[in-house]
């Protein structure tokens, strides 16, 4: 029976490890998605567009990836949280005062 419960604990580590691979990649694919609204808003290059995220984020005190889906939910509700919107027009005014 010893070796049936380590197999089921196995199983439920690699499940446990799936879905956090899963949410990764979901993750992943959104601060995609908001560094291209970024690089489109600002006219800043990706790079300085996954900057400018990390930027509001820690301004902000908001996980990236919760800066990130709000980008990405901002057309659909028309408006940012306004904590994200000001920190989001410093940074890219920092970024063009810059060149």
């Amino acid at each position: 029976m010893a070796g049936a419960d380590g197999f089921t604990e196995r199983v439920t580590v690699l499940q446990r490890e799936v879905h956090q691979l899963r949410a990764a990649v979901a993750s992943h694919a959104v601060v995609d998605q908001a560094i291209g609204m970024v690089v489109a808003l600002g006219g800043v290059r990706p790079e300085e567009g996954w900057q400018v995220l990390k930027t509001v984020s820690q301004h902000t005190n908001t996980k990236l990836r919760e800066v990130a889906q709000h980008m990405v939910e901002w057309p659909q509700r028309g408006r940012l949280p306004d904590d994200i919107r000001r920190s989001l027009e410093a940074a890219l005014a920092a970024r063009s005062s810059r060149e």
